[in-house]
């Protein structure tokens, strides 16, 4: 968890985006190699979800939350194209 001067969730969330946003990267390499798309799933769930939800549990604002859809949504178009 990232603690800003002040007090805001706005750093934490952008480490929280780089971090799945790593990962989801990951996956589109995996998906390139010809990996299954219920592995895709498997890697998803273990690897990117747990990230986001980590921030998912805190009362954003509306502006934060739509940063961490953008990698939800594109986690998604990866494994089911």
């Amino acid at each position: 968890m990232t603690i800003s001067q002040d007090l805001t969730w706005n750093e934490h969330v952008e480490n929280i985006v780089k971090k799945a946003g790593r990962r989801l990267y990951m996956m589109y390499q995996l998906k390139r190699a010809g990996i299954t798309q219920k592995d895709l799933v498997s890697i998803y769930v273990s690897m990117v979800r747990p990230v986001l939800e980590y921030v998912w549990q805190t009362n954003l604002p509306q502006y934060i939350s739509d940063n961490i859809e953008v990698i939800q949504k594109r986690a998604l178009k990866c494994i089911f194209p």
